[in-house]
């Protein structure tokens, strides 16, 4: 019996192109606020953006999305990207950063596995921000499978981390 093939462990999502409708507001919102890094234009459509310099992690493009409005939330597509940050600081830290700016519609969560925070980018893309708690942590059933779960993050606790 041939055993169905598996992705290898060490695979990774490179990056994600959204389609935005302002070139110029995205890369306000993602570089400005967010902090990722511009690597270069791509005509006068697209950007890259990256976190340390790689050629991108995020590509931002108005190819077909020119002056749109948001795609209807009731339809199909992205729900979010996930934004992984190596730290429960680093988290702590674009919360602060975010907090600071009066950047206003965060929700929070602790899902057992990670601490995550969820926003949207001006074209109303879904973003999650969070950081990995140690595997050792990762709440398990008696046979070893994970039970993660939603429950509210304690926004200031996570503060703390920043100072």
């Amino acid at each position: 019996m041939e055993t169905a093939y598996k992705i290898p462990a060490a695979a990774r999502i490179g990056h994600v192109h959204l389609k935005v409708s302002d070139l110029k507001r995205s890369l306000a919102f993602y570089c400005d606020l967010l902090g990722f890094e511009f690597m270069m234009h791509y005509g006068e459509e697209a950007a890259f953006i990256s976190a340390g310099g790689y050629h991108h992690h995020i590509g931002l493009n108005t190819w077909h999305s020119k002056g749109a409005p948001p795609a209807p939330r009731e339809g199909v597509g992205l729900y979010h990207l996930a934004i992984l940050y190596p730290t429960r600081k680093d988290l702590a830290l674009i919360y602060k950063r975010l907090r600071d700016a009066k950047y206003t519609h965060i929700g929070a969560s602790d899902h057992g596995v990670s601490e995550a925070l969820y926003l949207r980018d001006p074209d109303d893309n879904g973003i999650e921000l969070y950081w990995d708690k140690p595997r050792e942590q990762w709440p398990r059933l008696a046979d070893g499978s994970l039970t993660m779960y939603t429950k509210p993050l304690d926004l200031e606790d996570l503060l703390k981390e920043a100072e």
